[in-house]
This record gives structure tokens, sequence and C-alpha cells, in this order.
């Protein structure tokens, strides 16, 4: 690190030097135009002009090898690291339903649309700029689509509702649509200061939302298997142990909520240290039904049972790592405000 001193210039201009070994790695002379962004923590960042570069990523990718989930498997990367065009490139032509196959791709994703192709080229574009992305009210969307799903899921399983619980299936995508989006701008506004200035949060509150969309997505998925239970043969659950289950089922839920509440809409310390209670009230009711199950005498559904109390106990804990980051983001935001 360097220290400058400040100058007043002309009487109402203060100036400070710049590096002349940090200058010359730049080319920066005189003339040369610098970004300047202030931040809340009395830091101020300075950004060469070249630094522009990072405003319009493109990229070409040689597929002509790839298989059709390596193809998507890539697209899905470039979308998170946050390119904005990308090339798919096959010289030997691209084959009879790749571009479908794209397409399906594409409808997994926010902003990505396919712009041209042409034999051995397709390309893809970003549509979707970032100061037309909220991330905080993506997180909120995606708690509310997460915990629908894990409702519906619960309840699919324990009445045996097929059409529910293929609807919950189906609702996976909409979910990792929205992580997929919080993810690309998140990775963004890592190396791109303007990122963050449209973004309007600063990198603190892009993480926190960003690990609490994480933790939302992985109970999504969570969700999403539970409904799968209900489409099995032997995976009925008998009235003996509905009600249980669905009581342990909202219980899972209002750990996730109330750290939701706590991350999400400035709800406090106390709604973060009630989902941690609520977390460790439920692993003991969990552990009851599970030692429950050491002697059950149908195989089959003490297998369910098993599986389906390991999803709730994930779900439980998830919200309990929303809650600790939620609990990190109120003691930062305490300091900085002193």
């Amino acid at each position: 690190m360097e220290t400058r001193k400040v100058q007043l210039s002309g009487g109402t201009t203060y100036t400070v030097s710049l590096p002349k070994s940090w200058a010359r790695e730049h080319g920066i002379k005189a003339g040369s135009v610098l970004s300047l962004h202030p931040n809340g923590d009395a830091s101020l960042l300075v950004e060469a002009a070249a630094g522009c570069d990072t405003a319009d990523r493109t990229t070409s990718i040689d597929v002509a090898t790839d298989s059709d989930d390596a193809i998507r498997q890539r697209i899905h990367a470039v979308h998170a690291v946050g390119f904005d065009s990308v090339t798919l490139v096959d010289t030997t032509g691209h084959p009879e339903g790749r571009r479908k196959l794209i397409e399906r791709t594409l409808s997994e994703l926010s902003g990505f649309e396919l712009l041209e192709a042409t034999d051995t080229r397709i390309r893809l574009t970003n549509l979707i700029d970032a100061e037309n992305v909220d991330v905080r009210k993506s997180t909120l969307r995606l708690r509310l689509v997460m915990l629908a799903m894990h409702r519906d899921a619960v309840t699919a399983v324990i009445e045996g509702d097929e059409e529910l619980a293929r609807r919950v299936i189906e609702r996976d995508g909409e979910a990792d649509k929205l992580f997929a989006m919080i993810t690309r701008h998140f990775r963004r506004s890592l190396t791109d200061l303007r990122e963050v200035e449209k973004l309007e949060w600063g990198r603190d509150d892009l993480f926190e939302y960003y690990y609490a969309a994480r933790q939302f997505e992985r109970i999504a998925d969570h969700a999403e298997k539970i409904a799968e239970f209900t489409l099995e043969p032997d995976a009925s659950i008998r009235d003996a142990y509905a009600d249980r289950i669905s009581a342990l089922g909202t219980s899972s839920r209002q750990v996730v909520d109330d750290a939701a509440d706590a991350i999400l809409t400035d709800a406090g310390i106390e709604a973060a240290n009630e989902a941690l209670a609520g977390r460790d009230q439920l692993m003991n009711r969990l552990e009851d039904l599970d030692r429950d199950l050491y002697d059950h005498d149908v195989p089959g559904e003490a297998y369910v049972l098993g599986l389906l109390l390991d999803s709730l106990r994930r779900t439980a804990e998830y919200g309990a790592n929303v809650a600790e980051i939620a609990l990190q983001q109120i003691t930062r935001r305490n300091v900085v405000d002193r």
C-alpha cells in the first residue's frame, strides 16, 4: 500500500498524485480519463479507462465435438460468469436439432436470446441490462416460489396427489431460472464496478442475497425430490404418519420463512434467532420420528419416510444457513451505521 498527501489546487480542487508504476502499467498519461467509484465505507476506487472492456464481454466456443449435455452446460456457464454475447461454432455444420436444443436451454435462462444462426455459427446475446434487475426482489420472488413448491410437495406426498406433484416438479425450472439470474449479476459485480452501480447494491449486500438465494434454490430441489416420491408406486404414507409429516414440513418452512424475513425484510436479529431456535427444536422432533422408524414393519414405507425426513432436515439446515448470514448482515450494517 502507498500513501499520498492531498493537495489543494486552484483553491477549490483537491488533487492526489497517482503511483507512477501503476500509471505506466495501465497506459495512464496526461489527458487520460479515469473512472472514480466512491463507496459508502469512505473508500474511493480508481479504475483505468481500459477497464471498460468488461462492459461488453464476448466469446466464441467450438462445440463441434460436444455432446448435447456439454453444450447445455457450457451455455449455462457463460451465462453465469457474465458474458453478453456468445457464438457457438461448428465448422462441420450444426447438426439437425441443435438449434432446438439451444432454444430449450435458453428457456432456462433470463436474458439470453438466439440472435442469429447460420450453418456453422449460432450467436446468443444478452438482452437484460443490470439497470433492469433488482437482486433483492429476485431473491424475494425465489423465496415465494420455493416455499410454495415445498408446501405443495409435502401435501402431494401425504395425499398421493400425482397431479400436484408434477406441478411442483415443473416449477423447479422457475426456481432455477431465478437463481441463474441472481448468480449472473453477482458474478459480474465481482469484476465490473459499473455492474455494482447499476444494481444499486453494495458487494456485501449482493453476496448476502446470492448466498440466501443459493439456499432457497437447494430447498426448491428438495421440494422437487419430495414431489417425486409421490410418483413412486410404493411411496404411500399411512394416516398414522400423515399429520406428523405435515407438521414437520410446516415447521421446516417456518425456519426458512423466519430466516428469509431477517435478511430480506429487515425483520431484525429476533427473526434470525427464532429461525435458529426453530431449527434446533425441529431436529429433535425429526430424531424422535426417525427413531420410531427403526422398528417399522413396512420396509418400503420406512424407506420413503426416511428420505422424506432427510429432505425436511436439510430444508431446516438451509434455512439456518440463511439465518446465520442474516446475523452477519445485521452485524455489518450496525457497524457501518455507527
